[in-house]
């Protein structure tokens, strides 16, 4: 249950450089690949001749050619050509609105008619020399809204993350959640208190010292369809906390672009945002291994859940005050879903009348 009418992150540039790439988003099967010019392009993963997945071909002028019995399909969903046969008049496949935009490639897996990419979610670091990046993607087998609850609620790093991002002020810090017309926000302040392990390494990174107090701010954001953007750091305690002048902290966002594959799994794109030292490539390289060690510490608990749903799916689950970012979330998104089945159900509903 998720909406279709929405921008989702398929894949990077990278994932296509040399060859098509076949990805289930929102249960549609979607090849990606280069057409002409180098246009990113997306079809429905089915040669129309036989069936055969289109992305275990080859992409030749731009042209995307079946790998079984050398059919060529346009970009257009229209079979072109085909060795020795007549197979213009084959009917279109799916095609699908893609947008190459910020370091990532997005794909509208609902109605194309309704496809702006205006609405794709601006990224002011991804375009800003003062901001570095890195990141890296995850196949976790869960619901995407489970992702959701666990990122709008991060009392979980005490337990979870106690390495690297967790410590007990976490649990102690009181929760605040606001909506701000489809936007979520949940927020966690602490002060004078010892940075944990992954910090502690952000503020040497950064020239500045790590074995005094900080303050410490987590600040998460959810904007449909999934899209969970958090800003998080550590100040040098008494200079300013989330406020402070950048000569005294080491602040971050982190990315978490959670794309449905099915009902219970996801494409789980992930990375960092910082806007200090942003040259520095080896300390950019040194941040991405520690997240994505931090983000696989997740895996298992989420899958894990997930089981634990699917085998008892009559049981209630309790909510707290914590949960109030994921409770919104979730209640957004209903909406939304709600909102684009409104037309077919009012369809039914003729019909019977």
């Amino acid at each position: 249950m998720f909406p279709k009418n929405a921008w989702y992150v398929a894949c990077t540039p990278d994932e296509i450089a040399v060859k098509p790439l076949g990805r289930r988003i929102c249960n549609e099967k979607i090849v990606f690949y280069r057409g002409p010019e180098g246009r990113v392009a997306a079809l429905e993963d089915f040669c129309p001749h036989r069936g055969a997945p289109l992305s275990l071909g080859t992409v030749e002028d731009g042209k995307l050619v079946c790998g079984y019995h050398g059919l060529v399909m346009g970009c257009d969903g229209k079979t072109e050509s085909m060795p020795n046969q007549r197979v213009q008049g084959f009917p279109c496949i799916k095609s699908f609105p893609v947008e190459e935009r910020y370091g990532f490639i997005w794909v509208w897996p609902g109605d194309p008619e309704k496809a702006d990419p205006a609405l794709i979610h601006h990224l002011e670091w991804a375009e800003s020399p003062d901001w570095a990046y890195g990141g890296g993607l995850y196949h976790i087998a869960c619901d995407y809204r489970l992702m959701i609850d666990n990122l709008m609620d991060l009392t979980h790093e005490t337990y979870v993350h106690a390495s690297s991002i967790g410590q007990k002020e976490i649990d102690e810090a009181p929760v605040h959640t606001r909506v701000e017309g489809e936007k979520v926000v949940t927020s966690r302040f602490m002060e004078g208190v010892m940075a944990p392990p992954f910090w502690r390494a952000a503020l040497r990174g950064n020239g500045l010292a790590d074995d005094v107090p900080v303050d410490r701010w987590q600040i998460c954001r959810f904007s449909p369809p999934s899209h969970v953007l958090i800003e998080v750091g550590v100040a040098h305690a008494g200079k300013g906390g989330y406020d402070a002048d950048a000569t005294h902290k080491a602040g971050s966002i982190v990315v978490d672009f959670i794309t449905p594959e099915t009902d219970t799994s996801i494409w789980y794109f992930w990375g960092m945002a910082r806007n200090f030292k942003p040259g520095d490539e080896e300390l950019t390289e040194t941040i991405r291994v520690g997240q994505g060690k931090i983000f696989s510490e997740d895996l298992e608990m989420l899958e894990q859940q997930q089981q634990n749903l699917l085998a008892y799916p009559e049981r209630a689950l309790l909510k707290l005050n914590i949960d109030a970012g994921g409770v919104q979330s979730r209640r957004i998104l209903d909406r939304i879903i709600a909102a684009e089945r409104e037309p077919s159900a009012l369809l039914i509903k003729g019909a019977a009348s």
